[in-house]
């Protein structure tokens, strides 16, 4: 696929529709696809995000995990005791 510049976008339409027009959908466009990418930056997730997301599910598998632990060394302990 072959990509265009807005600079060249705009030669090409100010031949076809004029210069006002051509700069008026040139800089349209610019600024639509400034805040489409705007948009796209603002869900992404960053190195912090991804840390600090890995680091909170590390921590709830622990708290999750001791309660089983627990209640099998529990009944290991009462079996041995029998």
């Amino acid at each position: 696929m072959s990509t265009i510049t807005i600079t060249k976008l705009y030669s090409l339409l100010s031949n076809k529709l004029g210069r006002e027009s051509a700069e008026n959908l040139t800089t349209y466009i610019e600024e639509k696809i400034k805040d489409e990418v705007g948009d796209k930056t603002k869900i992404l997730a960053t190195k912090a995000d991804l840390a600090e997301t890995k680091s909170e599910v590390i921590k709830w598998m622990f708290i999750f995990w001791i309660g089983p632990i627990a209640a099998t060394f529990g009944f290991i302990l009462l079996f041995l005791n029998k």
